[in-house]
């Protein structure tokens, strides 16, 4: 277990700082809630792509908090809790392979981005089950497992796209960073 230094909380804060700020910063606001935003998941999968899983999970789970606490979709606890501090938590699967791609090299690119694929279909899961379970009647007539896949994608997806081309572009340069 990694000991949690001084150095890690407090890129921790500035990486939650950072990316709540980005979150506001929204390209596409969706009707009833998600957005793509200006990156705002990178400050998040770039920490816990440096310091590995459980700081990265604590990471994501204390920026979903913020999210909550700073204007989140508050329907039932149950619902808040899951999509909020838990799917933001998933953002710490980035972590993952935060220990073989510490050196840069052109084979981690592959790593990087499915780091950011794990860490994203999480958060996506979340919000499939919170989309089925407790907004099922936005659906309509339609499936509500098929509503809520299309209306999770058509914010998440575009954020997968932009996360993972900024992170493997920036990460060759993060890489040399001493932790």
């Amino acid at each position: 277990m990694k000991k949690w230094s001084t150095k890690m909380l407090v890129e921790a804060g500035l990486m939650i700082a950072l990316a709540v700020l980005l979150s506001r910063f929204k390209v596409y606001q969706a009707p009833q809630g998600g957005s793509v935003t200006a990156g705002s998941m990178i400050p998040i999968l770039l920490f816990a792509m440096r310091w590995g899983l459980k700081p990265g999970i604590v990471a994501g789970a204390t920026f979903g908090l913020l999210k909550l606490i700073l204007g989140g979709w508050i329907f039932t606890p149950t619902q808040a809790i899951l999509e909020y501090p838990i799917a933001f938590g998933f953002l710490g699967l980035a972590g993952i392979f935060s220990s073989s791609i510490r050196d840069f090299n052109k084979e981690k690119y592959i790593k990087i981005i499915l780091s950011v694929f794990l860490a994203i279909a999480g958060r996506f899961l979340c919000h499939l089950l919170a989309g089925v379970i407790f907004f099922s009647e936005y659906a309509g007539t339609q499936n509500p497992w098929i509503y809520s896949f299309i209306y999770q994608a058509s914010y998440l997806v575009p954020e997968f796209i932009v996360s993972a081309i900024i992170l493997s572009l920036i990460w060759k340069p993060i890489s040399r960073v001493e932790k």
